[in-house]
């Protein structure tokens, strides 16, 4: 049952209740720190943004650095939730692999302003060093795949896994920075260009 933020004056004598769930925080929160930083943002904006007054926020966390860490939780969650699926433990891994990187697109493109909230930290805080070390756990295991497919003969062995791993997720992360939800690239179609270009390239045959 979601949770609604206490009631707060109207500024007219009156007193009002809007239905700030946690989830609605957190989405708020999420735009505000994308825009402003995290630092620059203060639980004073996040409250303007709200319409609501900042013990509303208090409610439903401690500060703004809850609101970070749950936002964190949820995009490096979805990642490792990848990892743990049918399709990226069992089978070739090559196709192992494509199913992973797959699965980051979609986690990009449902959850696009968390995981870019995740692309930006910078390690500031207890909090982003915790999410950062988890994420470089996720890259570990996708480079872990890419050496699987190297030594099995599905994928090129002259570059380095890390290298590899590396501009696969500097291609997937560069979504962040120009994709739209809705627009005429459907979340499909933009997972199939990834894994094609991943794995084919741009040439065509000859």
């Amino acid at each position: 049952m979601a949770q609604t933020a206490p009631a707060r004056s109207t500024g007219n004598g009156r007193t009002g209740r809007e239905a700030y769930d946690l989830s609605a925080v957190l989405n708020i929160a999420v735009a505000a720190f994308n825009d402003h930083g995290y630092e620059a943002t203060s639980m004073g904006v996040l409250a303007q943004r709200l319409g609501t007054s900042k013990s509303a926020i208090y409610y439903h966390v401690s500060g703004k650095e809850d609101l970070l860490r749950l936002a964190l939780d949820r995009a490096l969650s979805e990642l490792e939730l990848v990892l743990t699926r049918d399709g990226a433990t069992q089978g070739p891994a090559d196709d192992r692999l494509r199913f992973v990187l797959r699965g980051a697109v979609d986690v990009l493109v449902k959850d696009l302003p968390y995981v870019t909230l995740l692309l930006r930290l910078r390690g500031n805080t207890e909090v982003e060093r915790q999410a950062l070390a988890r994420r470089r756990d996720f890259d570990r295991a996708v480079a872990a795949l890419v050496d699987e497919a190297r030594a099995d003969g599905t994928l090129r062995a002259d570059i380095d896994a890390r290298t590899t791993t590396r501009l696969l997720f500097g291609m997937i992360n560069s979504i962040v920075e120009w994709y739209r939800p809705g627009g005429p690239i459907t979340p499909e179609r933009l997972a199939d260009d990834v894994i094609s270009v991943a794995f084919d390239g741009l040439a065509t045959s000859r």
